[in-house]
């Protein structure tokens, strides 16, 4: 028996890195998934390699952006599943790096749509199937850029915080419901996302300096972020609520300093 067992899950971003990751774990401790992405050549890979492997995953096109699109994957989910159970939003650009003075209103208003929007459609539409039911376990992915500048873009950024509070809000909207929702901030992942940093780190030689900042000396993996999400969608996070949980090798936890030689 998987710690998910009998969970029924939607799963944004999931065409690829963090969202395919937690899918992938989703599924092999006992969810049935729904997998959403625009990529639709990408979710649908995730959903064949997971069925492939004897668990239960539907994928959809969709952009998480889009209430008629959040409104549609969810309703799938449940007609498909009988219930939710736990709803992970996801999807996420990063906008790169634009100079604040060079940015434009369109440029916010897209990443705003998408990052911040997006998880708020997702638990607007989500929550009253949980609370209905008694519970629920909606996780968001924020960023380590959210907590701190010069992680990210200022609109990515501004985005992530954003998030935060939108966890910490929603959490006390859904007071005495049952229904549980925190946040991830993942640090430096190897991701799409990110996979210019670390192929620009590779073809200069330096890839030892990748997340040098942070205690742990190194960037992470889209299935440690998924380690996470999974324990906090389980029973196991029962009390666990209105939280933005770190997983950035140790980045979050400190200011910028020398480093010793111990």
């Amino acid at each position: 028996m998987g710690r998910l067992q009998g969970k029924r899950a939607i799963i944004t971003g999931a065409g690829s890195g963090i969202g395919r990751a937690t899918a992938r774990l989703f599924a092999a401790e006992g969810a049935s998934v729904l997998v959403v992405d625009r990529n639709a050549e990408g979710v649908e890979a995730t959903a064949a390699e997971i069925n492939a492997k004897g668990g239960k995953a539907i994928a959809v096109a969709a952009d998480a952006g889009s209430e008629a699109d959040v409104t549609a994957f969810i309703d799938k989910a449940v007609k498909a599943f009988g219930g939710l159970d736990v709803l992970y939003a996801n999807a996420g650009i990063s906008g790169g790096w634009t100079p604040l003075l060079e940015q434009t209103a369109e440029m916010w208003q897209e990443i705003l749509r998408i990052n911040l929007i997006g998880p708020f459609l997702a638990i607007k539409h989500a929550a009253p199937i949980m609370t209905k039911q008694g519970s629920g376990s909606i996780i968001c992915t924020a960023s380590v850029a959210g907590l701190r500048a010069n992680a990210g873009g200022s609109p990515y950024s501004a985005s992530k915080a954003g998030v935060i509070s939108l966890v910490q809000t929603s959490a006390n909207a859904f007071y005495g419901t049952g229904v549980r929702v925190n946040a991830v901030c993942p640090g430096l992942i190897e991701t799409g996302m990110t996979a210019p940093i670390f192929e620009g780190a590779r073809a200069r030689g330096n890839e030892g300096k990748i997340g040098q900042l942070n205690p742990l000396k190194r960037g992470g993996q889209p299935e440690e972020i998924a380690a996470v999400v999974a324990f906090l969608a389980s029973d196991e996070a029962s009390y666990v609520n209105g939280q933005a949980v770190p997983v950035d090798g140790g980045l979050s936890s400190t200011l910028p300093f020398a480093q010793q030689r111990f």
